[in-house]
């Protein structure tokens, strides 16, 4: 049976997973062992549990999935029909039993964590579970992992929880919390199944969408902005050329103004119309702006809370920055491991497949020894950023690297 003809036999919503029909099979048949416990058919939970883990490498549809399970949780005709209210509001992150807590800083505090579980504690309201999907669940702090983990170890009747991480290792999941969840691993999509769902989804040209999905890295949604967003295939571009471009002193410091430059004017523009329609309806919710008795503090509380809005705004476009220049390291790794692929004349597909020549005279110039301490200064300079390395510095100390080789 075609992938294609087992999502339909499973129910439509399950063709937002690309890829991913194993995950599909294990879900599936969860969300009927679910169906059935709703309706009283049976006491048994049988494929169905209270927590899942869902990893993968970035792009493979961690957030996607925990999503369209929970959609396939809500449904109101057959675990996954893709049409019924149920479905569509909880794919929408409207669904009133189905919160979503995807930090927007660097972490998930412990107070967020805690109102969190309280609220979960309580009985569906419209839907047939409390589904709470923790996006980024290794962002959690120690304290916040403590509040999660009573709420796991004594789950609510009712109640599932969908944790989202890279891996479950304990560095990004604590082990407690990892042996009280079944674990879901997705894997990066091919890049045919990727440019099929542009194609029939999105609606985007074939030639485009196969060029996307060869060059994505198995990211669905990077595939998707490449493919429809001019800027991106240009940011991706630019980056692409700093390999070759390192001839001079000069060029490290003026690579790594383009990059954290880059970097910053998407956070901004990402965030400031946002950050404004926040602070509007922050004000206007706390009465600023009216008149009469009490407006005094009125103004004041609504001033307190804008600024204390305003620093959860500044945490969240400090992470943009660091994902998007994370993207671009990513870019830059991707292009030294190519060069290693060319050296070794292996046939392992490239990364960056449109950018074959450029890897290809890389190779002859440097040799296997010099891109492999290129890749590694590229890796390091990841680890760095999220150690909280200033980022100019860390990325000025890996140009430095990337020019000297």
């Amino acid at each position: 049976m075609t992938s294609a003809a087992a999502t339909g036999r499973l129910g439509r919503v399950w063709s937002q997973l690309v890829g991913q029909e194993s995950a599909v099979e294990i879900l599936a048949a969860a969300a009927e062992s679910a169906t059935a416990l709703v309706s009283g058919r049976t006491d048994d939970h049988g494929a169905m549990t209270h927590a899942w883990l869902f990893t993968g490498p970035p792009g493979s549809g961690r957030s996607v999935a925990a999503r369209t399970f929970a959609a396939a949780l809500q449904c109101l005709v057959d675990g996954g029909c893709g049409e019924c209210q149920g479905c569509r509001t909880a794919l929408a992150g409207t669904h009133a039993d189905v919160k979503v807590v995807a930090p927007e800083g660097l972490s998930i505090s412990v107070a967020e964590m805690r109102a969190l579980v309280q609220a979960a504690a309580r009985r569906p309201t419209t839907g047939h579970w409390q589904v709470v999907i923790i996006e980024d669940a290794d962002r959690l702090t120690e304290g916040a992992s403590n509040a999660l983990l009573k709420a796991v170890e004594e789950p609510p009747d009712r109640t599932v929880f969908l944790l989202c991480a890279p891996s479950d290792h304990p560095d990004d999941v604590s082990v407690t919390i990892r042996s009280r969840c079944r674990l879901v691993n997705l894997r990066t999509p091919a890049p045919e199944p990727i440019a099929d769902v542009l194609v029939e989804r999105d609606g985007i040209d074939p030639e485009r969408a196969r060029w996307a999905a060869s060059v994505c890295g198995g990211h669905v949604g990077r595939a998707r902005r490449l493919a429809t967003d001019e800027d991106a295939r240009a940011r991706r571009e630019a980056v692409l050329r700093i390999p070759l471009g390192l001839r001079r002193a000069d060029d490290v410091f003026r690579c790594a103004d383009e990059l954290i430059a880059t970097a910053e004017a998407d956070a901004t523009a990402e965030s400031k119309a946002r950050d404004e329609a926040e602070q509007d309806a922050l004000r206007t919710a706390m009465g600023s702006g009216g008149t009469g008795k009490g407006v005094a503090a009125a103004k004041r509380a609504a001033d307190a809370a804008v600024r204390a809005l305003e620093k959860r705004q500044k945490s969240r476009a400090t992470r943009t920055q660091r994902d998007t220049l994370d993207l671009a390291l990513v870019d830059l790794a991707g292009f030294y491991r190519d060069v290693l692929v060319q050296t070794s004349g292996a046939s392992a597909a490239l990364t960056h497949p449109d950018f074959a020549e450029q890897s290809a005279e890389a190779a002859r110039e440097w040799g296997p020894v010099s891109a492999l301490r290129r890749l590694e200064a590229v890796l390091a300079c990841r680890d760095a950023i999220g150690w909280n390395v200033k980022p100019r510095i860390a990325v000025e100390a890996m140009l430095t690297t990337l020019r000297e080789g």
